[in-house]
């Protein structure tokens, strides 16, 4: 089935490889060899990351990104210790696994009404946001 609103990528811009073996019992390394890590399944106590912390990562990243790209464009100041915590829920639902998230952000010292301003563009910006958006439940929270 085709997806006809789905944005057509005039430019790549960066392509991140990984090789993966294992699967979440595995391991993960990117290509350039940076990223070398153990992978566990949640909950087992293993010795690995897993891929919900690791989309937790990704998407904390890239929406503080997103936020001082909108902070520019608004000549607002970003606080030094601006965070997101970011929360990946992996549950089940219908006999099938499903994720959900939450982004808490933190922008203190800001006008709570800037701040909300800065979140919402970064919301709509953020590539992960985007990849999200209509896909799973996400709830952003200016804390």
């Amino acid at each position: 089935m085709e997806n006809n609103n789905i944005t057509q990528i005039e430019k790549v811009v960066y392509t991140g490889k990984t090789h993966t073996t294992g699967g979440r019992d595995g391991a993960s390394r990117s290509s350039d060899g940076i990223l070398d890590i153990k992978l566990s399944s949640p909950g087992t106590g293993g010795t690995g990351t897993n891929p919900e912390q690791l989309f937790a990562a990704g998407w904390s990243a890239c929406f503080i990104g997103a936020m001082k790209i909108a902070a520019a464009k608004a000549r607002v100041t970003l606080p030094e210790d601006l965070a997101v915590d970011t929360e990946v829920d992996l549950g089940s639902a219908n006999g099938g696994y499903f994720l959900q998230a939450r982004l808490n952000v933190s922008l203190p010292s800001l006008d709570r009404a800037v701040a909300q301003g800065l979140v919402d563009a970064a919301h709509q910006t953020c590539p992960y946001s985007k990849a999200t958006r209509g896909n799973i439940n996400v709830a952003i929270n200016l804390i």
